[in-house]
Protein backbone atom coordinates (compact mmCIF):
# COMPACT_ATOMS: atom_id res chain seq x y z
CA UNK A 1 0.00 0.00 0.00
CA UNK A 2 2.68 2.20 0.15
CA UNK A 3 2.33 4.21 -3.24
CA UNK A 4 -1.45 4.58 -2.13
CA UNK A 5 -0.35 6.01 0.85
CA UNK A 6 2.15 8.53 -0.85
CA UNK A 7 -0.88 9.69 -2.97
CA UNK A 8 -3.13 9.94 0.14
CA UNK A 9 -0.27 12.33 1.77
CA UNK A 10 -0.24 14.16 -1.27
CA UNK A 11 -3.79 14.68 -1.45
CA UNK A 12 -5.12 16.16 2.19
CA UNK A 13 -3.43 18.45 4.22
CA UNK A 14 -1.09 17.02 7.19
CA UNK A 15 -2.19 19.30 9.75
CA UNK A 16 -6.52 19.12 9.89
CA UNK A 17 -6.59 16.30 7.01
CA UNK A 18 -8.99 17.96 4.69
CA UNK A 19 -8.58 17.93 0.88
CA UNK A 20 -6.70 20.31 -0.70
CA UNK A 21 -9.21 21.35 -3.18
CA UNK A 22 -12.77 21.80 -3.00
CA UNK A 23 -15.91 22.27 -5.17
CA UNK A 24 -14.84 26.03 -5.82
CA UNK A 25 -12.76 24.07 -8.66
CA UNK A 26 -14.49 23.58 -11.58
CA UNK A 27 -12.30 20.23 -12.63
CA UNK A 28 -12.63 19.16 -8.74
CA UNK A 29 -16.70 19.07 -9.50
CA UNK A 30 -15.73 17.30 -12.46
CA UNK A 31 -13.76 15.07 -11.12
CA UNK A 32 -16.52 14.09 -8.08
CA UNK A 33 -18.89 12.90 -11.27
CA UNK A 34 -16.86 10.05 -11.78
CA UNK A 35 -18.59 6.72 -10.90
CA UNK A 36 -15.41 4.67 -10.74
CA UNK A 37 -13.91 5.53 -7.33
CA UNK A 38 -9.94 4.71 -9.21
CA UNK A 39 -10.05 7.14 -11.60
CA UNK A 40 -11.68 9.54 -9.07
CA UNK A 41 -8.79 8.84 -6.83
CA UNK A 42 -6.57 9.67 -9.37
CA UNK A 43 -7.86 12.57 -10.51
CA UNK A 44 -8.42 14.06 -7.56
CA UNK A 45 -5.13 13.31 -6.32
CA UNK A 46 -3.40 14.97 -10.02
CA UNK A 47 -5.31 18.16 -8.68
CA UNK A 48 -3.99 18.22 -5.45
CA UNK A 49 -0.35 17.45 -5.33
CA UNK A 50 0.82 20.59 -6.90
CA UNK A 51 -1.21 22.14 -3.67
CA UNK A 52 1.55 22.68 -1.37
CA UNK A 53 -0.63 25.27 1.06
CA UNK A 54 -3.76 24.53 3.03
CA UNK A 55 -5.49 27.37 1.79
CA UNK A 56 -7.86 29.19 4.51
CA UNK A 57 -10.40 32.04 4.62
CA UNK A 58 -7.98 35.18 4.21
CA UNK A 59 -8.73 38.81 5.10
CA UNK A 60 -9.21 41.04 2.19
CA UNK A 61 -6.86 43.70 1.53
CA UNK A 62 -7.57 46.95 0.63
CA UNK A 63 -10.88 47.17 2.93
CA UNK A 64 -11.17 51.22 2.86
CA UNK A 65 -11.49 50.92 -1.13
CA UNK A 66 -14.56 52.33 -2.48
CA UNK A 67 -14.78 49.30 -5.34
CA UNK A 68 -16.94 46.92 -3.64
CA UNK A 69 -14.62 43.45 -3.21
CA UNK A 70 -15.87 39.87 -4.49
CA UNK A 71 -16.73 37.36 -1.84
CA UNK A 72 -13.69 35.60 -1.41
CA UNK A 73 -14.27 31.49 -1.24
CA UNK A 74 -13.80 29.94 2.23
CA UNK A 75 -11.90 26.92 1.97
CA UNK A 76 -11.66 26.30 5.50
CA UNK A 77 -8.40 24.90 5.86
CA UNK A 78 -5.78 25.26 8.55
CA UNK A 79 -3.00 27.62 6.12
CA UNK A 80 -0.06 25.41 7.01
CA UNK A 81 2.48 24.28 4.54
CA UNK A 82 2.38 21.07 2.71
CA UNK A 83 5.34 18.68 2.10
CA UNK A 84 6.61 17.72 -1.45
CA UNK A 85 6.20 13.87 -0.63
CA UNK A 86 9.27 11.64 -1.65
CA UNK A 87 9.77 7.68 -2.05
CA UNK A 88 12.60 5.94 -1.30
CA UNK A 89 12.92 2.19 -1.32
CA UNK A 90 10.18 1.41 2.15
CA UNK A 91 10.44 4.95 3.11
CA UNK A 92 8.64 8.05 2.45
CA UNK A 93 10.75 11.65 3.24
CA UNK A 94 8.82 14.96 3.21
CA UNK A 95 10.18 18.65 2.35
CA UNK A 96 8.78 21.99 3.66
CA UNK A 97 9.80 24.40 1.60
CA UNK A 98 8.56 27.95 2.61
CA UNK A 99 6.33 29.90 -0.09
CA UNK A 100 6.31 33.11 -1.94
CA UNK A 101 5.07 35.99 0.23
CA UNK A 102 5.45 34.40 3.34
CA UNK A 103 7.46 36.94 5.18
CA UNK A 104 7.75 34.60 8.43
CA UNK A 105 9.12 32.01 6.85
CA UNK A 106 10.43 33.54 3.22
CA UNK A 107 14.74 32.90 2.97
CA UNK A 108 14.50 29.43 5.26
CA UNK A 109 15.83 26.34 4.23
CA UNK A 110 13.38 23.97 2.93
CA UNK A 111 13.22 21.52 5.97
CA UNK A 112 13.25 17.51 4.90
CA UNK A 113 12.50 14.84 7.25
CA UNK A 114 10.80 11.03 7.47
CA UNK A 115 7.27 10.65 7.17
CA UNK A 116 7.04 7.69 9.82
CA UNK A 117 4.16 5.30 9.66
CA UNK A 118 2.80 6.95 13.32
CA UNK A 119 3.33 10.25 11.30
CA UNK A 120 1.04 9.06 8.40
CA UNK A 121 -1.25 7.18 10.50
CA UNK A 122 -2.14 10.41 12.58
CA UNK A 123 -2.97 12.29 9.88
CA UNK A 124 -5.19 9.46 7.87
CA UNK A 125 -7.06 9.65 11.15
CA UNK A 126 -7.96 13.41 10.79
CA UNK A 127 -10.02 12.91 7.23
CA UNK A 128 -13.69 13.23 7.46
CA UNK A 129 -15.83 10.95 6.30
CA UNK A 130 -17.44 12.86 3.73
CA UNK A 131 -13.69 13.66 2.32
CA UNK A 132 -12.93 9.60 2.19
CA UNK A 133 -15.92 9.57 0.01
CA UNK A 134 -14.91 11.89 -2.52
CA UNK A 135 -11.63 10.38 -2.41
CA UNK A 136 -13.62 7.42 -3.99
CA UNK A 137 -12.35 5.15 -1.03
CA UNK A 138 -14.71 3.44 1.64
CA UNK A 139 -15.89 4.02 5.04
CA UNK A 140 -16.82 0.30 5.37
CA UNK A 141 -13.88 -1.28 3.41
CA UNK A 142 -11.06 1.05 2.45
CA UNK A 143 -10.29 3.72 5.62
CA UNK A 144 -6.79 4.92 4.79
CA UNK A 145 -5.48 4.14 8.58
CA UNK A 146 -6.03 0.61 7.44
CA UNK A 147 -3.43 0.72 5.05
CA UNK A 148 -1.18 0.82 8.23
CA UNK A 149 -0.30 -2.04 10.45
CA UNK A 150 -0.55 -1.39 13.78
CA UNK A 151 -1.92 -5.28 15.11
CA UNK A 152 -0.55 -8.00 12.79
CA UNK A 153 -2.76 -11.15 13.21
CA UNK A 154 -0.64 -14.47 14.01
CA UNK A 155 -2.00 -17.00 12.31
CA UNK A 156 -2.32 -20.72 14.20
CA UNK A 157 -0.09 -23.80 13.83
CA UNK A 158 -2.42 -25.63 11.84
CA UNK A 159 -1.82 -22.94 9.26
CA UNK A 160 1.99 -23.08 9.30
CA UNK A 161 2.77 -26.70 10.06
CA UNK A 162 5.80 -28.00 10.79
CA UNK A 163 7.94 -29.73 7.53
CA UNK A 164 9.62 -32.60 7.39
CA UNK A 165 13.75 -32.72 6.22
CA UNK A 166 16.09 -35.38 5.02
CA UNK A 167 13.68 -37.03 2.83
CA UNK A 168 11.32 -38.01 5.36
CA UNK A 169 13.96 -39.65 7.78
CA UNK A 170 12.09 -38.34 11.36
CA UNK A 171 13.67 -34.81 11.14
CA UNK A 172 11.53 -32.30 11.83
CA UNK A 173 11.76 -28.30 10.66
CA UNK A 174 9.81 -25.48 11.41
CA UNK A 175 7.60 -23.87 8.24
CA UNK A 176 9.05 -20.42 6.16
CA UNK A 177 5.93 -18.67 7.91
CA UNK A 178 6.85 -19.28 11.56
CA UNK A 179 10.43 -18.42 10.85
CA UNK A 180 9.04 -15.08 9.73
CA UNK A 181 7.23 -14.60 12.28
CA UNK A 182 10.23 -15.30 14.68
CA UNK A 183 11.87 -12.20 12.79
CA UNK A 184 9.21 -9.78 13.28
CA UNK A 185 9.21 -10.60 16.90
CA UNK A 186 12.87 -10.02 17.33
CA UNK A 187 12.92 -6.82 15.51
CA UNK A 188 9.69 -5.52 17.15
CA UNK A 189 11.74 -6.38 20.66
CA UNK A 190 14.67 -4.46 19.51
CA UNK A 191 12.70 -1.45 18.95
CA UNK A 192 10.55 -1.71 22.33
CA UNK A 193 14.47 -1.91 23.95
CA UNK A 194 15.49 1.27 22.04
CA UNK A 195 12.17 2.75 22.94
CA UNK A 196 12.41 1.59 26.95
CA UNK A 197 16.50 2.43 26.86
CA UNK A 198 16.55 6.42 25.26
CA UNK A 199 18.84 4.48 22.82
CA UNK A 200 19.63 7.32 19.84
CA UNK A 201 17.21 8.12 17.22
CA UNK A 202 19.41 6.56 14.25
CA UNK A 203 19.63 3.11 16.00
CA UNK A 204 16.09 3.67 16.85
CA UNK A 205 15.27 4.31 13.35
CA UNK A 206 17.59 1.36 11.88
CA UNK A 207 15.97 -0.96 13.64
CA UNK A 208 12.02 0.24 12.74
CA UNK A 209 13.25 -0.09 9.63
CA UNK A 210 14.49 -3.65 9.83
CA UNK A 211 11.08 -4.23 11.77
CA UNK A 212 9.36 -2.58 8.23
CA UNK A 213 11.25 -5.08 6.27
CA UNK A 214 10.12 -7.88 7.76
CA UNK A 215 6.78 -7.08 7.85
Amino acid sequence: FLGKIKKILETVCHNCGKILVDESNPAFVEALRARDPKRRFDAIWRLCKPKMVCETSMPLEDDHSEKPKEPRHDHGGCGNIQPEVRREALKLTGTWKAQKGDDEHEGQQAEKKPITPQMALNVFRNISTQDIHKMGLSNDYARPEWMIITVLPVPPPPVRPSISMDGGAGMRGEDDLTYKLGDIIRANGNVKRCDLDGSPQHLTQEFENLLQFHV
